[in-house]
């Protein structure tokens, strides 16, 4: 059993953003830091999976939809990827890197500690890259979390990029948000699972000292426009809900 877990997702190839947050003391101090998919398809993915692996045995990576696309890619696979980053990322992946984003599970279930069974997935637990949102109906998670065990009464997922908590039918649900590309605020997002609690963080930086420290560090060409987008957070909450809602399947409710 577990009783500390801390939770990123999303990070994305931002290294600076996820220094920040791995500083925090909660982060620091936890049993477990579980990252919940789409580690290093950005501008600095060879740091960012070195740093997440340099943790050892206090991470567990969870897979998620852009780990695929970059083992395809890395594979020579041609493969549909909304941001041209990836493509690059790919590109940059040692052959050791690519093996572990290759070996990743989806979904996890831990035994935490207050929570008892949980399951930690990217999108949902059956599909690295469904999307459920806050505002999701109660008829869709009840199709996401149909062959989920009774005794699950958490999960724990991420992929929208846009942190939230919420009851589904007495359930749980915990999305941290995304470390390296968040929609609404900046900063890097993350939560805290401890003692049957669950907390929402948000780690502020300096915005500007963190755009020049992706330019400065990575090769990527579009690293200033990539970098001066997702990390000030150009995207509101209010925008990408917009956008992602027609997939949660609301339409065809």
């Amino acid at each position: 059993m577990v009783r500390r877990v801390a939770v990123l997702s999303d990070v994305h190839g931002v290294l600076p953003v996820l220094e920040a947050v791995l500083a925090e003391p909660d982060v620091a101090g936890a049993d477990l830091v579980v990252v919940t998919g789409d580690h290093a398809a950005g501008p600095q993915p060879v740091e960012v999976l070195d740093r997440l692996t340099a943790l050892g045995d206090r991470v567990l990576l969870v897979r998620g939809n852009a780990d695929r696309e970059l083992v395809a890619l890395a594979g020579g696979a041609d493969v549909e990827v909304p941001d041209p980053v990836s493509r690059w990322a790919a590109a940059q992946l040692r052959p050791d890197q690519v093996e572990l984003l290759a070996g990743l599970p989806h979904p996890v279930t831990l035994d935490v500690e207050g929570f008892g069974p949980t399951v930690f997935c990217h999108g949902t637990p059956r599909d690295d890259e469904e999307v459920v949102l806050v505002d999701t109906r109660l008829e869709r998670w009840a199709e996401v979390f149909a062959d989920l065990p009774a005794e699950v009464a958490t999960v724990v997922c991420g992929h929208t990029h846009m942190p939230f908590l919420r009851l589904v039918d007495r359930r749980l649900v915990v999305n941290p948000g995304s470390v390296g590309m968040p929609y609404g605020r900046a900063g890097g997002h993350w939560a805290l699972l401890a003692d049957g609690a669950v907390t929402l963080h948000r780690t502020p930086l300096d915005v500007d000292a963190a755009v020049a420290r992706v330019v400065a560090e990575s090769g990527y060409p579009d690293r200033q426009e990539w970098a001066d987008y997702f990390l000030r957070s150009a995207a509101s909450d209010a925008e990408a809900l917009t956008v992602f809602g027609p997939r949660d399947g609301r339409a065809a409710g």
